[in-house]
């Protein structure tokens, strides 16, 4: 088998917890749920799925937001060009 070795840097802890919850899934390593994982990659069976989290505004930030939307919907300070430049 053609082997190659792939290097990530990660931190100390990182590692740590990576290791305990993997162990926990029943993996015998932290390198066996790698290569999985990347075999899983490789041959388009992983679905990965970033989850959002929402937007915190300061109250200084949330008054000014609604100012901004205010003005937009009224039509104040709000400039619409007429053509674009070439």
């Amino acid at each position: 088998m053609d082997k190659t070795i792939l290097q990530v840097p990660i931190t100390k802890t990182l590692k740590r917890d990576a290791k305990l919850v993997a162990a926990s899934y029943g993996f015998s390593s932290l390198q066996d749920l790698i290569r999985i994982m990347l075999t899983k990659l490789a041959n388009r069976q992983l679905t990965i799925q970033f989850i959002e989290q929402p937007v915190s505004l300061s109250k200084k930030n949330e008054r000014r937001y609604g100012r901004m939307e205010r003005d937009f919907e009224e039509g104040k300070n709000v400039y619409a060009a007429k053509d674009v430049p070439r």
